[in-house]
């Protein structure tokens, strides 16, 4: 009896509480249910966040102090070349800060380093501050150069050129120096140039017979290059350079335009040069100071033509342009008609074309000769004296010829 009692009181029992069984079983299933339902949404979440911080730089980023936080690497890249100041200028010693336009600053490579320095799996509020040290060695390079100083030593003499003084505005980009207004440095350079330099140079020159006479330098001489000596320069002070050696910055005219007589001796013309005479019909080549040649009947130019022009030979300072052997002269006659002479030797040495040569076809070689009936310009010379000449001159000696 008991046992059957036992079952119909367990049977009734449930009878009676089926509904709250069936509830209780709902929320046991809708907990089930929820909780399998939040762990999907967190992992979501989760794996959200990892693919967010796989792409996304952490918000409390910067690079060359341009904000990329939430940005992503192409993103973070298109930014800092369009924002970042990467470049220095100078102006009056103070040195600030620039933005280059239109020049990459960075790429897609370098910044990508610095996203995995930062990288976390979830977001973090940890600060990151990637430094330019490009920027950084700018201002150092600036800083360095407005107290930079060179020696430039130029025509025997020597100038102290300091940087802070020609350079109002300088920059520094790109691995080097950048001037924008080299105009002190021109005016320098052009003061130097007038106190040193021997083209158009005008001095007193004593003659071998004694005279002293005052002559211009033409072609002969050199000057300043500013084309080449500012560069140079400015390289000088920008790498800490003592000494500029200005013999490699001059120039000259005619033949060669890397100037001639880079010396002080004798106003520049040296110790050997060739001396013509016009009025007295002589040439006198110079060796060692001393006369080692002297020709007492050469023919210079036509003083005057039958058309009433002048073929005389150009006064001043020359230089010999080069030396050919054998050669032929070609040109115009008075009466419009060409000529062509072959010659033994030819020593051109103005920018006309007048040089020393060897005269086979004259036959007049007296003192008067060339008042009326004397060359083109060129300097004739007796076809048994040429080669004494022609072995005691040598390519860019000055060639000094007078008219008194």
């Amino acid at each position: 009896m008991t046992g059957k009692h036992s079952k119909t009181v367990a049977d009734n029992w449930f009878k009676n509480n089926k509904v709250l069984i069936t509830l209780f079983s709902a929320i046991i299933l809708l907990s089930l249910a929820g909780g399998f339902i939040y762990h999907n949404h967190l992992e979501a979440q989760r794996q959200a966040t990892l693919r967010y911080t796989s792409k996304h730089f952490n918000k409390n980023v910067k690079i060359f102090g341009i904000k990329v936080g939430g940005l992503t690497i192409n993103q973070a890249v298109t930014k800092i070349n369009k924002n970042a100041k990467t470049a220095a200028t100078m102006t009056d010693g103070k040195i600030t800060s620039m933005k280059l336009d239109g020049v990459q600053v960075t790429d897609k490579k370098e910044i990508t380093k610095y996203f995995k320095k930062q990288h976390t799996a979830f977001p973090s509020d940890k600060k990151w501050n990637f430094a330019d040290s490009t920027l950084k060695e700018a201002k150092k390079k600036l800083a360095n150069f407005y107290n930079a100083k060179t020696t430039y030593k130029v025509g025997g003499k020597t100038f102290t050129l300091e940087a802070k003084k020609l350079f109002k505005t300088v920059r520094y980009y790109g691995g080097q120096f950048h001037f924008t207004d080299t105009s002190t440095l021109s005016a320098k350079l052009a003061k130097i140039n007038s106190e040193v330099s021997t083209l158009d140079k005008s001095y007193s020159f004593t003659t071998p017979n004694g005279s002293t006479i005052n002559v211009t330098n033409k072609s002969y001489g050199w000057a300043i290059n500013n084309k080449t000596a500012i560069p140079a320069i400015e390289k000088a002070l920008g790498s800490d350079t003592a000494t500029v050696d200005g013999a490699n910055y001059i120039y000259g005219k005619g033949y060669s335009t890397y100037g001639t007589g880079y010396t002080t001796i004798n106003n520049g013309l040296g110790k050997n040069y060739v001396v013509v005479s016009i009025k007295e019909q002589k040439l006198w080549v110079i060796k060692n100071g001393s006369v080692a040649v002297t020709l007492n009947d050469v023919v210079t130019g036509t003083a005057q033509t039958s058309s009433g022009s002048s073929d005389a030979t150009p006064t001043g300072v020359w230089y010999i342009e080069y030396k050919q052997s054998p050669s032929i002269l070609r040109g115009t006659n008075d009466d419009g008609s060409s000529y062509s002479s072959k010659v033994n030797y030819w020593m051109p040495f103005t920018l006309t074309g007048c040089g020393l040569h060897d005269a086979s076809w004259r036959t007049d070689w007296s003192k008067t000769a060339y008042l009326k009936g004397g060359s083109h310009g060129c300097v004739n010379i007796r076809p048994s004296e040429i080669k004494k000449v022609w072995d005691a001159v040598e390519m860019h000696e000055p060639v000094i010829v007078y008219d008194k």
